[in-house]
Formats: structure tokens, sequence, C-alpha cells
């Protein structure tokens, strides 16, 4: 049977309506958000997990919650179930938190609800799960003396000892009770978005782009016509992709909290609760073992350059990513690492001058990254919001430091055109220099754009998606192939 959420029985408005936390009345599970918590706090905290595991669930949740508690104003409610249980509380209705969250939590949601009259939970020695919370319950309201709302299959016991069941979500398991005369399915009243495009936007499907790059070394040393070549180099992006997807997963479960912070951030699936957390960390363990199994098709340096990336992409996101000017410099880098790993895929070498040109202009990137992170966050709390190191104040210096950075990449590209590098690859070098004022459009344009505060992207996002500066792209590849050729 299903139900909306105007569903009223005036005959249970007499009995308890008790209400399960962990993907009920929130998207999430406390106790994955706690862990993510920790370990961000710590990652040598993992260790720790294992050894109060051994203990039991129970003695595992409560030294968890001595040590971190997640923010229950900003955890990722259920609106359809928060909507109905509003309701039931305004005709008079008892409404009781039986969470097998741990009690200090479940009281942290209780306190800014203001819903709950009475409060079920675990604590160290009680696991307050399955059959433990039907058991309590038919202690406390005698056996059908209760409603209860759950999601999954651990909820069964408790709803074969209530009167009426109310059931939340699409758990296969908790779908199959519905087949019962006294069991309801709360619906939300907003259509869901397919899981496919949600799974698409949290592996941040548009962000494989940045792994062009891997195709410019061949580019350069004009290797685009070699069949070898373009098929290592689709199996390299499509490795790099795959990796990178894995991080991001990893990095927004880290920063679900600050996410949820961001005016934009918090619509990220993991920090919504449209994608869960222990289901998130699957995908990503997942996608990064396809990753590296497809590194192993393509030269070992490959695979060491992709190890390297994936390093210090979860060094950047468990540290670096919060230490001023070092993250920076870590996400100018990383985009440095992509083309030494398209030159790697190809057994090819990577030239000084491309390298310095890229730790340059993506250095520039990078800062125009923090400054409209800065710049859209609440004055306020700024610190708290973007999770940096930066402050308001520091506005002015990342400006004048991203614009000097995207200037010295045109200098480094200048100083290339008389190498006797691109005499020996070049028809007609001079051609080159049309390439430069195209970078310095490109530099001024996003930090002018910036400071009108216009951009909000990620900056190279940004420079795929605005046809100005796709103009710009296309024009300085073309000037580039054409003087190799001609």
């Amino acid at each position: 049977m299903t139900m909306n959420t105007d569903f009223t029985d005036d005959n249970s408005l007499n009995r308890p309506l008790c209400v399960d936390l962990d993907g009920t009345l929130i998207k999430t599970d406390m106790l994955y958000e706690a862990v993510v918590l920790l370990v961000r706090k710590n990652p040598l905290n993992l260790f720790f997990l294992v050894f109060w595991l051994l203990k039991g669930k129970a003695y595992l949740k409560a030294r968890i919650a001595e040590k971190v508690t997640p923010n229950a104003d900003r955890l990722p409610y259920n609106q359809a179930v928060l909507d109905w249980l509003i309701d039931q509380k305004k005709r008079g209705r008892s409404l009781v938190l039986a969470t097998a969250s741990h009690q200090s939590y479940a009281k942290a949601v209780a306190k800014h609800l203001g819903l709950f009259e009475q409060i079920e939970a675990s604590c160290e020695t009680t696991n307050l799960s399955s059959s433990r919370k039907a058991d309590r319950l038919t202690q406390n309201f005698g056996e059908a003396g209760f409603d209860y709302v759950g999601n999954s299959k651990d909820d069964i016991k408790v709803w074969d000892k209530a009167r009426t069941a109310f059931i939340v979500g699409k758990e296969r398991a908790a779908q199959l009770y519905l087949r019962n005369e006294n069991a309801f399915q709360i619906v939300e009243t907003a259509e869901n978005k397919p899981r496919w495009k949600v799974w698409l936007k949290a592996i941040r499907i548009h962000q494989w782009l940045k792994n062009s790059l891997l195709f410019v070394p061949a580019i350069l040393a004009s290797r685009y016509f070699e069949f070898s070549t373009i098929v290592s180099l689709v199996l390299a992006f499509v490795a790099f992709g795959l990796c990178a997807s894995s991080v991001y997963l990893l990095n927004d479960m880290v920063d679900v909290e600050v996410d949820r912070r961001h005016p934009t951030k918090r619509n990220r699936p993991i920090a919504s609760g449209e994608i869960g957390i222990l289901e998130a960390a699957s995908v990503s363990l997942g996608m990064l073992f396809a990753g590296l199994a497809l590194s192993l098709m393509l030269p070992v340096m490959f695979t060491l350059v992709l190890v390297l990336y994936f390093v210090t992409t979860c060094a950047y996101s468990f540290v670096l990513k919060r230490l001023l000017l070092i993250d920076v410099l870590t996400l100018a880098g990383l985009f440095t690492i992509r083309v030494i790993a398209g030159a790697a895929a190809v057994e090819g070498v990577v030239s000084t001058w491309l390298l310095a040109f890229c730790v340059f202009f993506f250095l520039s990137l990078a800062l125009v990254k923090r400054f409209v992170e800065i710049t859209i966050a609440d004055e306020e709390v700024n610190r708290a919001k973007t999770g940096r190191g930066y402050q308001t104040v520091d506005l002015e210096t990342l400006g004048q430091g991203g614009v000097a950075s995207g200037f010295a990449a045109v200098v480094v590209l200048a100083l290339f055109i008389d190498s006797p590098e691109v005499a020996e690859t070049y028809k007609h070098p001079e051609m080159i220099w049309l390439v430069c004022p195209l970078v310095l459009y490109i530099v001024f344009r996003i930090w002018i754009l910036a400071r009108r505060k216009e951009m909000h992207d990620d900056p190279v996002v940004f420079l795929i998606k605005d046809w100005r500066s796709q103009i710009m792209i296309v024009a300085g590849a073309v000037i580039m192939l054409t003087s190799q050729m001609l």
C-alpha cells in the first residue's frame, strides 16, 4: 500500500509514533558520518576502528561518539518524513526517536528538531538495532501499542511488533514488507532524479575533460596519427578518469560537513544524502581498482604516475587542501602530473618547457578557484565555509599572485619559442607567437570575471564551457598544428 505525507488516522493519534533515524528521518547514516569525521580528523584513526569493532558495535559507536559529533543542524533530513512528523506533532501525537545511533547523536537531533518526547538509542553496552529495538519498544508500549517508521531489513522485527508499519525509501526487503496489510509507504512529493544522473554528478564525469591534458605531449611531438599512440592514450584517459572519479567520491565523503555549509556544494549527491557514504565508498574503491587494472595494459611508468596522482590527491583531500598556499601548489602539480602521465603512456619525453608552462598556468587557475570560493562565502564565517586556510583579507594577494602566475606562463611560452627544441620540431616556430595573446586573453578574462563575481564554476570547467575561451583554445591548437605541418 502507499500513502502521501498528509495521511491521517485519528485512532492512531493515541499511539506513540516511533521513528528510526538512519535512512529514515535522515538520508544518511550517523555511524558512517561519524567515521568520516573521525578519519578526516586523523587518518590514523582507521586503525583504532578495527580494535573498537572487535569489542562490539555498541562499543565502537560509543568510542567514536567520544571523539566526534556530526552537526545535527546540517544533516540531510528526509523532508517528506519531517513534514509528516510535524503534522502528527501538531495533532497531539507523541513522537519517539528510536535509533541504533549513539544516544549522544540522537539527543543532538532531537534537540535540533524539537519534536520528540522520548529517545531510545544505543549506548556503550547495547546496540539498539533490529530485535533489541523491537524488544525495547514492546517493553515500553506493549506489542501493537505503537507505530513505527523505518527503512530497511533491520526494521522488519520492529514492524512485526508494531501496530502499523510506515516504510521510507526503496530498499528491497522493506518494499517486500509492503505486502502486509498494516504497512504503508511514505513517498516523496518531489520527483526523484534518475539514479544514473545522480551518479554521473557524483563522479563528476564532466571533470574527465581535464584528462585531455594527457594528449598534449603526443600532439606536440607530432605523434597524433599513430594508431598505437591513439589506443594507448584512450586507455590512459579512461584509467585516469576512473582514478580521478574515485578520488572525487573520496573527497566528497571527507568534506561532507564542509560542503553542507557551502551555498552550492551542499547540493552534491553525498552532501545532500542522495548517495550514502558506504555506497560511495564501495564505488570509489571499485573505480580505483578498475583504473589501476587498465593502467597495467600500459607502460609501467604510466602506472607509477597514476599511483603518484592517487596518493597526492588523497593527501590533498585529507591534509594539504587545508594548508595555506600548499593547496594551490598541489592543485597545479596535479594538472602537471596529467601531462607527465600522457608522455609516460606513449613512452615519450615530456618537455621541461611544457611542464613549466603548466605549473604557472594551472597555478593561476588554482588561485582563481580559491579566490572565487572566498568571494561567494559568507564573510562572517568564510573560513568555516571554505574549509581552507584563507580569509577575506587574502583576496587581493590571491588575485595579484594569480595574474602574475598567468603572466609567467606566457613568458615561459615566449622563451620556449626561441628554444632549439622548437626549431627541431616546428617548421614555422614564429607562428607560435600568436598563441601568446590567446593565453593572455584567457588569463585576463577569467580573472576579470572572478573579480566581478560572475564565475562560480571550477575554473578549468569554466574554460571548457565558456564559448569565448573555447574559441581561444581551438585557435591556439590550430596555430600549433599549423606551425608543425606547413
